[in-house]
């Protein structure tokens, strides 16, 4: 059996495709949006240079804390966008608003593993969803997130994008951001080899040790927190901004309690990250 997932993109144009076939298919799609090349200049493309990779090494996840229609607008007609939007519809639509080879302005300011300027070598996708209200974090449907999955999985593999660069708008920017919150299902995720997880049989058992033991100084957990990717200060303080990327990496792996306090478990899960 196969699946399948609706994709509108350039002028409200909807592609439905098979998601087994949807790498073969994007060259196709692509140049039915592509505007045309330079008029009477005749450019040769027989020859393809083998020393290439794809601009796009990051994937970042947002949420859009507005209705579909509202989003939309937002998307394609302010100062930001995203290359895709999952709606909260029944089934959700897949909007590409900003063609792949495109950079979107979806990242900001932003670093993951020392690398800045993540709009120039990432794809940004939002989802609909609230956020945080008044009732508590709005949870994502399971429809939506089984959208996501097959179309991370095709992004993934066109552009050998690697687990732990499939990221939230949190991890890359956690002064500032929370998207797409502690109500993300990130399990689901790295269940599907599109997430990085960490041990779990080893980090109980390091929470057990960690709470026998004195925690690490504030300097050794900047350390570990940089070592897995996170912009953090390196100055040996457990200051308000290492308290929000504390807080950002909590959200994603322990989203029960996502306080930027350092405790045992949080050590744990960070020591046992692949």
């Amino acid at each position: 059996m196969h699946a399948w997932i609706r994709v509108v993109c350039c002028a409200g144009r909807l592609r439905r495709r098979c998601v087994g076939t949807l790498a073969l298919t994007a060259a196709a799609l692509l140049a039915g949006c592509a505007a045309p090349g330079p008029a009477r200049l005749s450019i040769d493309r027989s020859i393809q240079a083998v020393s290439q990779s794809s601009r796009v090494s990051v994937v970042v996840l947002h949420y859009t804390v507005a209705n579909t229609p509202r989003s939309l607008e937002i998307l394609s007609r302010r100062n930001v966008s995203s290359h895709y939007l999952i709606t909260d519809e029944t089934p959700p639509r897949v909007y590409q608003l900003v063609d792949e080879s495109r950079r979107a302005w979806h990242a900001g300011e932003s670093a993951w593993y020392g690398r800045s300027d993540l709009n120039a070598a990432s794809i940004g996708i939002e989802i609909v969803n609230g956020g945080p209200g008044d009732t508590g974090w709005q949870p994502y449907s399971n429809a939506q997130i089984d959208t996501l999955i097959l179309l991370l999985k095709d992004i993934a593999a066109r552009h050998q994008i690697h687990a732990r660069n499939i990221v939230g708008h949190s991890d890359i920017a956690p002064q500032r951001k929370q998207d797409p919150g502690p109500a993300f299902p990130w399990k689901r995720l790295a269940d599907a080899g599109l997430a990085r997880w960490y041990d779990e049989t080893e980090a109980a058992r390091l929470t057990t040790q960690y709470r026998h033991t004195s925690l690490p100084s504030a300097r050794i957990i900047q350390e570990k927190l940089q070592r897995a990717g996170y912009p953090v200060p390196l100055n040996g303080e457990l200051d308000q901004a290492t308290r929000r990327v504390i807080s950002a990496f909590q959200m994603r792996y322990r989203p029960a309690l996502h306080n930027g306090t350092p405790d045992a478990e949080t050590l744990a899960i960070l020591d046992t990250l692949p």
